[in-house]
């Protein structure tokens, strides 16, 4: 590392949305198939819900009203009892693509595996940035293999009101979710991506609104590729984009639609790249991530070369050459010296 910088920025990011993009469909249909609850009709109310609020004149964000709809479903009767635990346990029966969680390791050991970029100390990292339930992503087989999960964060044991002046509080032996703990949408994502460019989520006294020069960063956006399956994920796109990082798209391999939303993505410029949601070595999107995850240790590397190099000046050498002038030219120069 550089002397005096808090990160030597030698690490790969590869960030990851979760539904449509590591699974098929959306990480809560195991919470209703548990339940005996009709999707379908979940979604199509949660979808319905703006314009509901819309009538009586409030407004509701489209992105994260499901987590709302949610907490309606477990109020009143319908999810009863759903808590973290369940929802940890439910995370177990995610099915994820063809290839994982297999292949965020071979993008790893690629590197890892790499003289050249063994000694640069160049890593990879695998990170989740989700609108989803971040218990579920917890308890799925993915969560060893990534570094950070960010997701919605529900609350169960809730405090009551004056619980300040309470010597003891009730504990719940069967707590029951009640609140909203975080929520990411589709623009908070962004917030997310500056805490992993900035490193607050490994040092937390770091701010992620703080001043920090771009080459003291831990992970600079040229280090990082984005991968997700749609336009909702633009704002994400258009950031990483924006600041020299690499975004791809995937698509369904049995759903036209998907691809023609991931060409359109191509078309307008919002992505440099899309593919099918399969990650087996016969895969384009294997080759493609893995090619790009190459490309950017090759530019590290690149760097700390050039960074050597202009900070390592030219040994002095001795002036032996004095066999090729003559004595006069020498006396000449020594004259010539003494008289400025």
């Amino acid at each position: 590392m550089e002397q005096g910088k808090i990160h030597s920025q030698n690490i790969i990011s590869c960030i990851w949305d979760f539904d449509k993009t590591l699974i098929p469909g959306y990480m809560q249909s195991p919470i209703f198939t548990e339940y005996g609850i009709d999707e379908d009709l979940f979604w199509k109310e949660t979808n319905m819900l703006p314009e509901y609020y819309s009538t009586i004149g409030q407004t509701i964000s489209k992105d994260t009203c499901y987590l709302n709809h949610l907490l309606s479903y477990i109020y009143n009767g319908p999810l009863k009892g759903l808590n973290n635990k369940i929802l940890r346990e439910l995370g177990k029966k995610l099915k994820f693509y063809y290839g994982l969680p297999e292949f965020f390791n071979v993008v790893k050991n690629n590197i890892e595996s790499n003289q050249d970029y063994k000694k640069a100390n160049i890593i990879v990292e695998h990170y989740i940035i989700s609108t989803g339930l971040g218990e579920m992503i917890r308890g799925s087989i993915i969560a060893d293999y990534v570094e950070s999960i960010f997701a919605c964060e529900l609350v169960e044991a809730v405090p009551p009101p004056y619980f300040t002046k309470q010597v003891e509080l009730k504990l719940d032996h069967d707590p029951e979710i009640s609140q909203i703990g975080l929520i990411v949408d589709n623009t908070i994502k962004t917030r997310f991506l500056f805490e992993i460019n900035k490193g607050t989520n490994k040092i937390p006294d770091i701010d992620v609104n703080a001043y920090i020069p771009e080459g003291e960063r831990r992970i600079p956006f040229e280090n990082m590729i984005y991968i997700a399956d749609g336009p909702s994920d633009i704002p994400a796109f258009s950031v990483v984009k924006q600041w020299g990082g690499k975004t791809f798209a995937v698509y369904n391999p049995d759903s036209s639609k998907e691809f023609e939303q991931n060409d359109n993505l191509l078309q307008s410029n919002r992505i440099h790249g899309y593919g099918p949601a399969d990650y087996r070595p016969s895969s384009s999107t294997y080759k493609w991530i893995l090619l790009h995850v190459l490309k950017t240790a090759d530019s590290i590397v690149e760097k700390q070369k050039s960074t050597l190099k202009n900070k390592i000046r030219q040994a002095p050498k001795h002036l032996n050459n004095i066999s090729s002038r003559s004595k006069n030219d020498v006396n000449k120069l020594f004259q010539d010296e003494l008289i400025i």
